[in-house]
C-alpha cells in the first residue's frame, strides 16, 4: 500500500514531493525586517529534513503591518535576503513559499518606532490594548496595492508560490468580522461588504503574479471569537477565493490569537480542528491543508486516507524534530522527537521578544552556535539522573564521541516530565520523556536503572567527568501541624501515592500547585468516551453534560501567598489554566498565608483577617530544592563534574533539556 503521506501533490503546476506543510510560523529571528544567517540555517535544516513545502514568513506588506523581528517584503531592499533563504530551501529538496500578511490591529506603535497600527474600526485588541487608526478608501487602496507589490517581491525571489494570511485576527480576518468591522461603507456591514477587501486583496494579488503562478490562503473555518465568523460564512469566503481570486490551494485553521479557546497547548488533542479542513475540503476543489496539533506521521495519514485534508500542517512539529519527514519516509518513525505542545520555547519566547526556541529540540534556533564538534580525546562520562536534564546531557556528551553510562534511581528514565504529565491536558509530557529515552537508547549509551550512585560506585567506575543531574525534591515549609497524617506533597498526589478527602486545601499557587488542584478537580468527572455516548443518545442537556465533564467529587482550595497563583508558568499556557481553573470551581485565594494546619482545617491570614477553611486533607506544593550532595564527594574526590536541571535551580523542563544538551557538549 502506498503511504499517502509521501504521494507528491500538484498546487497548480507545482510538483510537491509529499503531503508536509511547513506553514509559516513567527520566529522572530529577522533584524531590522531582513533575513540573518539564523533564520537561513533554521529553514535549510528543515528543508534537509525532508519537508515537501515550507512557507517562510509572516513577511511584512507595507510599514505599518508588523514589526522589525519579523520578515520584510515591503521594500526592494530586502530581495536579496529573501532571494538567499528561497534558495538556502530549494537547493535543500523542499518547495518554497512566503507568507505575507498585515497584521492590522495586531501591530502595536512601541514596536514600529511609533507608527500607528490600522484596521477596519477603531476598536483595540484585547491583546495589545492600543486603539487603532481607521482606514479610509485611499488608505484601503494603498493597503492592496501593498499587498500585490510584496507578492511580486517575492516571486522575484524565486519562490515557488504566495501563500496570503487571511485569518487569525489580523488585517483581512477584521474586515470580515462583524466583532472588528463595524464600517458603514462599502467595506463594512453586509458578509458581502465584509468579504469585499480580502476578495480585492486576493485578486490585486492574483493579477500581480499572473495566472499560472501558485498562490495559497490561509484562512480560519470558525474565528471561535463571540460574534464572530463560523464555517458557513467563511465557507462562502473560502468558495470566493477560488472560484473568483484563482486560489489555487487553502490552509484551514482555526482562531484568532485572542480567542479564548485553546489551539496549540499540550491540552488540545492532536488533530482536533482537522474537521475545519474538512468542511471547507467538501466546498472547493483545490488542495486543501489541514492545521494545528498534527505532530505525529500517522495522525497525519489517518487524517489524507479519511478525507479531511490533502497536506497536512506540521509547523512546531517540524521545529520539534526537523528530521521527522524523512524519519517517517524510511521508517524510523520510533526516533521522532514530537511537538508536545508546551509553547515553553515557541510561543512563550515571542511574547518575550526573543527568537523561537524548542524544548524538545535544544538545536531548534541554534543549528550553527550549537552545533555538536567530536572531541579530541574521548572521556568516560558518568550522567547521574534520568530526567530530561541528564538524558538531554548523556545524548550531546555521546555526540561527542565520549563514552557515556547514564544512572537512574527509579525503575524508568524521564523523571519528573512523568509528574509533569499527571495533570488533565498534559499527557503529552510523558511522550517527551518516551522519545529521549528512545533517542538514549538508539545511542551507544550504557543505562543503569534503580541504581543510586554512591562514593563507592564512583571508585568503581573512575569517571573521568560527572554530569549530575540528580533533581530535586518537594519542600516542606515550616508550618505548625505539617506533619500530620492528613498532610500530603503535591509529588504523591499526582504519583496517585497519597489519597485525598472531599475538601482539599492546597498550599502554594505556583505551576504545581495549579496543576495538583486540576488534577484534583478532575476527580470524579465524566470521562470522554461517556459524555460522547451521553450526547449521541440526546440522554442529557447540553448544560448537564457540561457540569457533568467540569465538577468533580471534590471542593478544592488553592492558596497562594503572592498575588496571583501560576507566576512561573508560560503565558502561552497560563491562560488556558487559570480558564480551567475558574471552569472546574476551585476556589482561589492569593495573598493569603498558612498560618497553622489543624485535624479538620487550615489557618490562613488574608491580609488583617485570619480564617479557617475546612480540610479533610491538606496538599504541600510549596516548590522544591536541588538534590546536590553528591557534588560535595565529586568536590572532596577532584572529579571533574558539571550540574544540570534542577540539581542545581529550580527552572523549567525547557531550561534542563538545554542546560543538559549545553553541559553535555562542553565536555
Amino acid at each position: 500500500m502506498k503511504d499517502p503521506l509521501f504521494e507528491p501533490i500538484t498546487i497548480k503546476n507545482l510538483t510537491i514531493k509529499n503531503r508536509i506543510y511547513l506553514p509559516a510560523m513567527h520566529l522572530a529571528m529577522a533584524k531590522d525586517f531582513k533575513v540573518t544567517d539564523r533564520m537561513v540555517d533554521f529553514y535549510a535544516e528543515r528543508a534537509r529534513g525532508g519537508a515537501g513545502m515550507i512557507v517562510v514568513g509572516n513577511a511584512t506588506v507595507d510599514e505599518v503591518s508588523g514589526f522589525a523581528l519579523a520578515m520584510g517584503a515591503h521594500s526592494d531592499e530586502f530581495i536579496p535576503g529573501l532571494t538567499r533563504l528561497a534558495g538556502a530551501i530549494k537547493d535543500n529538496g523542499a518547495r518554497a513559499a512566503v507568507q505575507i500578511n498585515h497584521s492590522g490591529r495586531y501591530s502595536h506603535s512601541a514596536l514600529m518606532g511609533g507608527k500607528r497600527p490600522v484596521a477596519p474600526s477603531a476598536i483595540a485588541s484585547t491583546l495589545t490594548k492600543e486603539v487603532p487608526d481607521e482606514l479610509d478608501i485611499e488608505g484601503i487602496r494603498k493597503t492592496i496595492e501593498a499587498f500585490a507589490a510584496a507578492a511580486a517581491r517575492v516571486k522575484i525571489c524565486g519562490y515557488d508560490a504566495v501563500e496570503v494570511l487571511n485569518g487569525t485576527g489580523y488585517l483581512i480576518s477584521e474586515f470580515l468580522s462583524p466583532v472588528t468591522n463595524k464600517r458603514v461603507d462599502e467595506y463594512g456591514g453586509s458578509l458581502e461588504n465584509r468579504m469585499r477587501f480580502g476578495l480585492e486583496v486576493m485578486r490585486a494579488v492574483r493579477k500581480a503574479l499572473g495566472p499560472d503562478y501558485p498562490v495559497i490562503a490561509r484562512m480560519d473555518n470558525n474565528d471561535f471569537m463571540e460574534g464572530g465568523m463560523r464555517g458557513e460564512e467563511l465557507g462562502e469566503y473560502a468558495k470566493r477565493l477560488v472560484g473568483e481570486c484563482g486560489v489555487d490551494a487553502l490552509c484551514v485553521k482555526g482562531s484568532w490569537h485572542e480567542a479564548r479557546v485553546p489551539q496549540l497547548t499540550t491540552n488540545v488533542p492532536p488533530g482536533t480542528y482537522a474537521y475545519l479542513a474538512r468542511k471547507i475540503k467538501l466546498q472547493v476543489s483545490v488542495p486543501v491543508i489541514a492545521s494545528h496539533r498534527i505532530n505525529d506521521p500517522d495522525l497525519a495519514r489517518e487524517l489524507i486516507r479519511d478525507g479531511y485534508c490533502d497536506m497536512v500542517a506540521m509547523g512546531r512539529s517540524l521545529i520539534a524534530d526537523p528530521q521527522l519527514p524523512e524519519k517517517a519516509r524510511t521508517g524510523r518513525e520510533k526516533e521522532i522527537v514530537h511537538c508536545i505542545g508546551c509553547a515553553q520555547g515557541c510561543f512563550d519566547n515571542l511574547f518575550k521578544l526573543k527568537p523561537v526556541e524548542c524544548m524538545c529540540n535544544p538545536m531548534a534556533g541554534h543549528e550553527k552556535d550549537r552545533a555538536i564538534e567530536r572531541a579530541g580525546q574521548t572521556r568516560k562520562v558518568m550522567v547521574i539522573g534520568g530526567g530530561p536534564a541528564g538524558m538531554s546531557a548523556a545524548l550531546a556528551a555521546r555526540a561527542k564521541g565520549h563514552e557515556v553510562s547514564l544512572y537512574e534511581q527509579a525503575g524508568r528514565l524521564g523523571g519528573q516530565l512523568f509528574l509533569a504529565a499527571l495533570p488533565p491536558g498534559r499527557g503529552e509530557f510523558a511522550r517527551l520523556a518516551q522519545d529521549l529515552a528512545t533517542r538514549v537508547s538508539l545511542q551507544d549509551i550504557e543505562v543503569h536503572l534503580n541504581t543510586t550512585v554512591d562514593e563507592a560506585l564512583l571508585d568503581s567506575r573512575r569517571p573521568d567527568a560527572v554530569i549530575l543531574a540528580t533533581g530535586a525534591k518537594p519542600l516542606k515549609p515550616p508550618v505548625p501541624g505539617i506533619d500530620l497524617p492528613h498532610v500530603v506533597q503535591a509529588w504523591d498526589v499526582l504519583a496517585d501515592r497519597a489519597a485525598t478527602g472531599e475538601n482539599v486545601v492546597v498550599i502554594g499557587g505556583g505551576a504545581v500547585g495549579v496543576e495538583t488542584a486540576l488534577f484534583l478537580a478532575e476527580k470524579g468527572t465524566l470521562p470522554a468516551e461517556a459524555l460522547k455516548f451521553l450526547l449521541v443518545n440526546k440522554a442529557e442537556s447540553f448544560e448537564t453534560l457540561y457540569e457533568l465533564a467540569t465538577r468533580g467529587s471534590k471542593n478544592v482550595t488553592l492558596i497562594e501567598m503572592l498575588d496571583q497563583v501560576g507566576k512561573d508558568i508560560g503565558i502561552s499556557t497560563k491562560w488556558v489554566m487559570m480558564q480551567d481553573l475558574r471552569r472546574a470551581g476551585i476556589k482561589v485565594r492569593v495573598k493569603t498565608r498558612a498560618l497553622e494546619i489543624t485535624q479538620s482545617t487550615v489557618k490562613v491570614q488574608t491580609g488583617d483577617k485570619v480564617e479557617e477553611i475546612k480540610a479533610d486533607s491538606v496538599v504541600i506544593a510549596a516548590g522544591a530544592v536541588p538534590v546536590s550532595e553528591l557534588a560535595k564527594v565529586l568536590e572532596r574526590k577532584n572529579i571533574d563534574f558539571k550540574i544540570a536541571g534542577d540539581a542545581g535551580r529550580i527552572a523549567l523542563a525547557f531550561d534542563a533539556v538545554h542546560q543538559g544538551h549545553e553541559v553535555g557538549r562542553m565536555i
